[in-house]
């Protein structure tokens, strides 16, 4: 289990994780060093597996995304996983209970090329059907 300072530190790293641990101390009134060592614990015990882009501005903007739920032949789901890992536009995959089996996270340049996209992912050995929902506006992203 973390405490509550950790989870603090954890929201502002999802936040800006380029954050200095200086900002960082400042930010929990503690000290560097304090930051410095929960931090190494966090990556120590896998708490803070890595650190990510996230697009940003104009780019992000122009960004069209869609979740889509895919119902797969359960014989070939392993298949299925990893022609889904070779899309590159699909940046997240969450097996999922309930009717359908997995939920993609696809984001594309354009809505000709999320239509290209999801023809490809029904177009997969092993989905037998899929069902998409375009993301018109993000409210808020942690």
């Amino acid at each position: 289990m973390i405490g509550a300072q950790d989870q603090k530190l954890l929201m502002l790293l999802r936040q800006n994780a380029r954050a200095s641990i200086t900002e960082l101390a400042k930010a929990m009134h503690v000290s560097r060093s304090t930051v410095q060592n929960r931090i190494a614990r966090l990556e120590a015990s896998g708490v803070i597996r890595g650190y990510s882009v996230q697009l940003g501005g104009e780019f992000s903007a122009r960004q069209v995304e869609a979740h889509v739920s895919i119902k797969v032949f359960q014989k070939l789901t392993s298949r299925t996983n990893a022609s889904l890992e070779g899309i590159s536009q699909v940046s997240q995959l969450f097996s999922v209970s309930g009717e359908y089996d997995l939920i993609a996270i696809v984001e594309a340049q354009s809505l000709e090329e999320l239509s290209a996209v999801l023809d490809d992912i029904g177009n997969l050995e092993g989905v037998e059907r899929t069902n998409s929902a375009v993301v018109l506006e993000t409210r808020f992203r942690r």
